[in-house]
This record gives structure tokens, C-alpha cells and sequence, in this order.
């Protein structure tokens, strides 16, 4: 991989429909019983609250990758004066 190509992180919408197709084959014996609408509106539901935690920690991690770099950047430039 070269240095331009950077590794894309999906998007809120991207990670919530991952989420809502994974959630609604789990729970598919329970669309008999609570009805294909309630289903698909609380499983819409958790995986709002799922893929908006998901990519708080996934800025996080590159927030504080982008700070470690920085901090061996200036340590190297303060080792060369």
C-alpha cells in the first residue's frame, strides 16, 4: 500500500445498514411473532445507537494515531537541532 492510498472507514449509513441486515437474520424467528414493522423499526433503532458508538471509537483510534505521529515528528525534529 502506498502512502496515497489511504484505508477508507465506512460510513454512518454504510455501518448502520451492515448492522440492520446482520440484526433482522438473527432475530428472524421473532418477525412471526412481533410483526415485520415493529422488527424492522427497532432493529432501524439499535443500529443507529450500534453504528453511532462503532464510529465514535473508530475517531477516536485515528485521533490518537494521528497524535502519536505528531509527537515522534517533533521528537525527531528536536533531535536533529
Amino acid at each position: 500500500m502506498s502512502q496515497q492510498e489511504t484505508v477508507t472507514t465506512p460510513t454512518k449509513k454504510q455501518v448502520r445498514k451492515e448492522l440492520a441486515d446482520k440484526l433482522t437474520g438473527a432475530l428472524a424467528e421473532y418477525k412471526q411473532e412481533l410483526g415485520e414493522k415493529k422488527l424492522a423499526t427497532h432493529v432501524k433503532k439499535v443500529s443507529k445507537l450500534i453504528s453511532r458508538d462503532l464510529l465514535k471509537i473508530s475517531k477516536k483510534k485515528q485521533r490518537t494515531k494521528k497524535n502519536a505521529a505528531k509527537k515522534t515528528r517533533t521528537k525527531a525534529k528536536a533531535e536533529k537541532k
